[in-house]
């Protein structure tokens, strides 16, 4: 039988079953009588004829200057590159390739060494399965912690780190080393006085020490919160409303002395504390209101008794020097005049005397009287 084999092909002659040789480009014939068959494939990718194994296959000369062979020992895995280029992971343990038109390359990377090193790049991994590794991103104001069959490692500052999940079970934290806020809202307290009433608290604090913080503390928010809650009602708890109102710094930094001393107890720095809000119960604003209403009237009332008293002191020394000095008297006189006239639309005067003459002895008169 007649066989023609093409540039881009190659043969596997076989004889009664058994591999013979592989052949390349031309024409050849082989008698099926003689128990001949040959199974031609192109030369491209993976080795699709592997029903004889690759050793057998290998025996022959040219079909081991023709592929490539590559396996991937355990604790390793491999990525292919074609003409030097990535183009997939190696997903199986074993690997045969034609290796005439183009170059095949399988790059063995191994995984006894728990975080990766250089050599693997972010394309790379990309191609690997998740469960295989583990990538850890710490941000800028942030520690990692990493644990290997949970046994912690050094701290990790900013930067992405990857490991892979084959010799240890990996886990890991990320703490947040920044300046945070808390804020209680709306704590109900009661004044020594029995009078209950709603407190805005807030505080800034930061983390001390990640890995001390890591071993004792699992709720840092929850605990805060309680710590807090309950250093308000002692201290605020100790003063009467009108002490609280009057002595809102002097509490806060009592507060904040007080959440210091417990420093120790969550790993933290407590940078700020204080009352931001006081808030009173409504009857308690209406009588308040009520009390500022009438301060303010009473002050309205004392300043215009003062001027009242200025004003009568001023007519009084007035009238005095009046009553001395005759001149001042008529010029004071003619200042009324002058007024008057400034307000009357008509004025009849009789007689031959002048408007200022009448005028003046009709006050005059008016006087005596």
């Amino acid at each position: 039988m007649k066989y023609m084999i093409q540039d881009n092909q190659a043969g596997f002659v076989l004889k009664n079953g058994i591999f013979q040789k592989m052949i390349t480009a031309g024409t050849y014939h082989f008698s099926k009588i003689a128990g001949y068959r040959v199974e031609i494939e192109e030369m491209t990718g993976e080795v699709d004829y592997m029903d004889v194994p690759y050793p057998v296959l290998s025996r022959d000369p040219a079909f081991l200057e023709a592929t490539v062979h590559m396996e991937i020992p355990d604790g390793s895995i491999g990525f292919i590159y074609i003409n030097g280029k990535l183009s997939s992971y190696a997903n199986r343990k074993e690997y045969t390739f034609w290796n005439v038109f183009d170059k095949h390359e399988i790059r063995i990377v191994p995984m006894t060494e728990t975080m990766t090193g250089p050599e693997v790049s972010r394309q790379m991994l990309s191609l690997v399965p998740g469960k295989l590794y583990t990538e850890v991103k710490v941000g800028e104001g942030e520690t990692g912690l990493v644990y290997y069959d949970n046994v912690l490692q050094k701290p990790l500052s900013r930067g992405i780190y990857r490991f892979w999940n084959y010799k240890h079970s990996i886990s890991y934290k990320v703490l947040d080393m920044k300046q945070r806020e808390l804020d209680i809202v709306g704590q109900e307290i009661l004044t020594k006085d029995k009078i209950g009433i709603r407190m805005n608290v807030s505080c800034i604090y930061k983390i001390r020490d990640a890995v001390e913080f890591a071993a004792a503390i699992s709720d840092l928010k929850g605990q805060l919160y309680s710590a807090v809650q309950l250093a308000i009602r002692e201290i605020v708890g100790n003063y009467k409303l009108d002490e609280i109102l009057e002595a809102k710094e002097r509490i806060s930094a009592e507060i904040y002395e007080a959440l210091k001393d417990r420093e120790g107890m969550f790993c933290v720095h407590f940078l700020t504390a204080g009352i931001k809000d006081i808030i009173l119960p409504g009857e308690i604003r209406a009588i308040m209101n009520s009390v500022l209403v009438a301060e303010k009237t009473a002050q309205a009332n004392v300043i215009s008794r003062r001027e009242e008293v200025a004003s009568t002191r001023s007519l009084l020394n007035t009238a005095k020097l009046m009553e001395e000095n005759q001149t001042l008297y008529k010029l004071k006189e003619l200042e009324y005049l002058e007024r008057i006239c400034g307000k009357v639309g008509e004025i009849s005067v009789n007689g031959n005397a002048g408007i200022v003459e009448q005028l003046g002895r009709l006050m005059g008169a008016e006087r005596a009287v």
